[in-house]
């Protein structure tokens, strides 16, 4: 009978969502939920040092607002609770003493002092720092006097010296380590805690672990894994090594070097399904050419055959991209919803139709943060320069802009009916009437009414978002700033 699949997601609370991190579960979510399993929640907080305050939320959260949706975990619980791995301290140890009994570990009572030095000795030589082995040879004896004691120890796994481990990786094939570049690592720290490379082997296997999903940078150390595994006689999980993913210019990743994290994509105005599209194909491809999945999709659609070995170049272009499709599939409810937020800090001019400003923003919006300053010229007409009357395609001068706003003037008065409609047929009704272009009416009437040279939404749009008395008031400071650059020319 096969094992039903169960992959874990187990992050360190340390506060910040790398976007390798958030792929990393994504992968672990689709691996599961294709294949009718179960998606595990992990918190690894045994590295206390580096606990931040409010990680844990950040995590919740972010798994959250992806769709992610753990069938056990902390907050949810199952069978085999608790998921913190800091109240599953006292489970370790045990075990740490059954590798030592098999002869896979040993206690080390070596000082931080001595074990410096030694780093110190290899870093001058030019070599890579092992441990020496210096607690392996202990008598019995000398074992348990320095325990009665009280003498601080950890626990060493025993690692072989000669030959090679090898192992299968479901993405880069066979890996062969050899055994004399594994150091002895610790699995019990001095405070009691177990390494996260211990911890993670044992609360493996003991939540039925099935699926190990993990960056590449991990290949080396995992035969490390696979050693404890066989020293207990358990059954080892299948490993899904990612690639990296890089920056354009095959440079890593780095929140320190200002690199956006998962909230701060949000933060700059990407859309979570957006990101979550991108990211996972960020190292893995479908058969056919799609490149727009909803969640769903991606389940039905996933296949670990299909990751690549290669690193993937994060680019925030094809993410723009990304994010623009999703925005332009969105109905205007969708969408202006979304952008409410924007325009109401936007926009202090409180006789605007909001609504109507999003319709008029949809189709020109890559990214939500760029809706500010998209929309300023609705709140008050600024000193312009009067060159952006003058349009070679529309045939529009300073002088026949300045006929074509007094033209309108009467027309604009005339309307009693405010509204897209109406502004639109007389305004055209007077196109036809004075015998010129579209263009040599109504770019004047945009220019006058916004001041700027480029805007969402034409003459007609805008006049009906101002408003009549509004539109006509902007429309006379363009006639006499006109006539007064006119008469200064003459």
């Amino acid at each position: 009978m096969q094992r039903e699949v169960r992959t874990r997601y187990a992050p360190s609370p340390t506060g910040y969502m790398h976007i390798g991190n958030l792929r990393t579960a994504l992968y672990e979510y689709l691996i599961a939920k294709s294949q009718n399993g179960k998606f595990i929640l992990r918190i690894e907080d045994t590295d206390q040092e580096r606990l931040v305050e409010g990680a844990v939320d950040i995590i919740y959260k972010t798994l959250k607002l992806c769709g992610l949706q753990h069938d056990e975990g902390p907050d949810i619980g199952g069978p085999y609770a608790p998921y913190v791995q800091s109240e599953r301290k006292d489970t370790y140890l045990p075990y740490a003493k059954e590798l030592i009994e098999k002869g896979h570990a040993y206690y080390c009572f070596c000082s931080k002092e001595r074990l410096d030095a030694l780093r110190k000795e290899a870093e001058e030589k030019g070599q890579t720092y092992m441990y020496d082995r210096h607690c392996l040879g202990l008598s019995k004896e000398e074992i348990e006097e320095k325990l009665k004691s009280g003498q601080p120890y950890v626990i060493r796994q025993k690692m072989p010296r000669e030959g090679s481990t090898s192992f299968e990786d479901a993405v880069y094939g066979t890996i062969t380590i050899e055994n004399n570049m594994l150091e002895d690592q610790i699995l019990i720290k001095s405070d009691g805690l177990p390494t996260y490379n211990f911890a993670n082997v044992i609360d493996d296997h003991l939540m039925g672990i099935t699926h190990v999903v993990r960056g590449s940078e991990y290949l080396s150390s995992t035969p490390k894994y696979n050693l404890l595994y066989d020293a207990f006689g358990w059954e080892i999980p299948v490993y899904v090594h990612l690639p990296l993913i890089v920056k354009p210019d095959g440079s890593k990743i780095s929140k320190r070097k200002g690199d956006a994290g998962f909230h701060d994509l949000i933060e700059m105005g990407y859309l979570v399904k957006a990101i979550i599209n991108y990211i996972a194909l960020l190292g893995w491809s479908p058969e056919s050419n799609q490149e727009i999945f909803s969640l769903e999709e991606l389940v039905k659609e996933f296949n670990i055959k299909h990751i690549s070995k290669s690193p993937s170049a994060f680019d925030m272009d094809k993410l723009r991209w990304f994010n623009a499709q999703y925005i332009r599939a969105m109905t205007p409810d969708e969408f202006y919803e979304h952008a409410r937020p924007y325009l109401e800090k936007a926009i202090t001019n409180k006789n605007i139709d909001l609504k109507k400003v999003s319709k008029l923003l949809q189709a020109r919006t890559e990214v939500l943060t760029e809706i500010p300053s998209k929309v300023g010229f609705l709140n008050e007409l600024t000193d312009y320069d009067l060159n952006i009357y003058v349009h070679k395609k529309m045939k529009t001068t300073l002088e026949n802009s300045l006929e074509s706003l007094k033209a309108a003037v009467p027309v604009l008065e005339s309307i009693e009916d405010w509204n897209e409609e109406t502004i639109h047929n007389k305004l055209l009704e007077l196109v036809n009437q004075m015998g010129i272009k579209n263009g040599q009416l109504l770019w004047p009437i945009r220019t006058a009414i916004t001041g700027w040279e480029v805007t969402p939404g034409g003459a007609v749009e805008i006049a009906d978002l101002l408003g009549k008395e509004e539109t006509l008031r902007r429309v006379h400071i363009g006639i006499e700033r006109l006539e007064k650059a006119l008469a200064g020319n003459c």
